[in-house]
């Protein structure tokens, strides 16, 4: 490992590069554009905001690394916009009472100097639960390893790191309380989960602790995260706040490049405005224009004509959709997509509608002779969710009638039922048993490594208020 570069006296150096993440700058971008890379292709649709809180493990790359990723890629949209970081995690070497502040100026990594908000940290000077001291920051990793993420994903920002030692989750939440802010200012959880579990005991304590965290419930403790107290606070102030929390990955040490005797466990979640299309689209505008582009994109290519398409803001943002075809009550067709790609919401929902009418392997191409009758219905995909489960009889208990949509994944099989199919399987083991058969496996199939994430849809349906249609040639 070379020798690294002294950083200036007001500067605290890099404490754990070599050790929880490469020294090398080259190698240390390599790494993190690698980890992106990957989780964005699981990212989903983006939302309309950024997010406010993100939840992320503190280990070594090669164990917890993808992870985070999983966090740090829903930042992409929002490099230009996120301005500060509130980052907050637990003390491992040093024991001090009540939070620290540093009085460095800047914290160093191989990537360069990231700027600590100096002006922001003054205003938390008076609350006695703060101390300064930079001898709590100058081996601690917990903030250290997130900062090379932070400045892979991020434009210029500045920093308020803050290491918590022993205090209340009350007194943490009034410090990122004074330092809220809008969406400039993100606040970043620093926290592993269980510590030194058997694979399986871990998979399952990890999944009792992430189920607490998803019901914003504040009541953990240390054996569940070592950064339990500001996770705690996170979750009083997202409750405050009306934020949803959205699990984005659930592993342990295990999962990724650790044995299965002793591991530690990792979570990522974003905390995101609870603001589901429909609310921020009271009027219907969205619904008019998502049919109307929808009915059109297969209008012209049968020849026929196309009538008027009303704007949105929303359709110039990624986004995930499914179009569904009926002709005379019955299924016609159904193309989607559950992730966002780079293109727009306008453009998925167009290319959807058009490979519902032609290419679903289930149907004969749409003729023009069948355009009477043809009803559309176009859902709105939001972000999958793993949802953990130790046992079938565990994730039947978690299914919503109604509400879920269900991914499915094992070993290359992979299927997905949108809500609306609870409509003609109402029953959870009804519903699982034909989602495993159209994955290509057995009803009654079960094993340790399938995975199943749910996500919920917002219908735009024809059928129920019928959008003018345009007349045939």
């Amino acid at each position: 490992m070379p020798a690294a570069r002294p950083a200036p006296p007001s500067h605290r150096p890099a404490a754990v590069a070599g050790l929880f993440y490469p020294a090398e700058p080259e190698r240390l971008r390599a790494t993190l554009q690698a980890l992106l890379a990957e989780a964005r292709l699981a990212r989903g649709a983006t939302v309309p905001r950024p997010p406010k809180i993100l939840v992320v493990p503190h280990a070594g790359y090669v164990y917890s690394g993808p992870i985070a990723a999983a966090a740090y890629a829903l930042l992409a949209p929002w490099h230009d916009t996120v301005k500060r970081v509130v980052l907050l995690g637990p003390t491992h070497r040093v024991a001090v009472r009540g939070i620290a502040a540093p009085e460095a100026t800047a914290f160093e990594t191989p990537l360069g100097a990231v700027p600590v908000d100096r002006e922001a940290l003054a205003t938390l000077a008076a609350l006695p639960q703060t101390v300064a001291s930079d001898t709590v920051h100058a081996n601690e990793h917990a903030i250290e390893v997130q900062l090379p993420f932070l400045q892979s994903v991020l434009d210029e920002f500045t920093l308020v790191p803050l290491a918590v030692g022993r205090a209340t989750p009350d007194q943490v939440a009034e410090l990122i309380e004074q330092l809220w802010g809008g969406d400039e200012t993100l606040v970043v959880i620093s926290t592993d989960l269980s510590h030194y579990l058997t694979h399986a005991e871990a998979r399952a304590v990890d999944a009792d602790t992430i189920a607490h965290v998803l019901q914003l419930d504040p009541a953990l403790d240390h054996a569940q995260a070592c950064g339990a107290t500001p996770l705690a606070a996170a979750l009083q102030l997202a409750r405050r706040h009306g934020l949803r929390p959205r699990l984005l990955d659930l592993r342990n040490s295990g999962d990724t490049a650790g044995d299965r005797e002793r591991v530690v466990g990792y979570a990522s979640l974003a905390f995101e405005e609870a603001m589901a299309w429909h609310e921020a689209d009271p009027t219907g505008r969205l619904r008019d224009a998502l049919l109307a582009r929808a009915r059109n994109a297969i209008a012209g290519s049968l020849g026929l004509a196309t009538g008027p398409e009303p704007d949105h803001p929303a359709l110039h943002r990624p986004g995930a959709s499914f179009v569904t075809l009926h002709r005379h009550g019955a299924l016609r067709g159904c193309i989607g997509r559950l992730e966002a790609g780079a293109h727009s919401l306008e453009v998925d929902v167009r290319r959807n509608a058009r490979s519902a009418a032609f290419e679903d392997p289930r149907f004969t191409p749409l003729t023009a002779d069948e355009w009477d009758g043809l009803t559309l219905e176009v859902s709105l995909i939001g972000e999958a969710e793993p949802l953990p489960a130790r046992s079938e009889a565990e994730a039947l208990a978690q299914l919503r009638p109604g509400v879920d949509g269900v991914i499915l994944a094992w070993r290359g099989h992979r299927a997905t039922f949108l809500p609306q199919v609870w409509q003609q399987l109402p029953a959870p083991a009804l519903f699982l048993a034909a989602l495993k058969q159209k994955a290509g496996l057995q009803p009654d199939h079960w094993d340790a490594d399938l995975h199943l994430s749910r996500y919920t849809v917002q219908v735009f349906d024809e059928a129920d208020e019928p959008a003018p249609r345009p007349a045939v040639h």
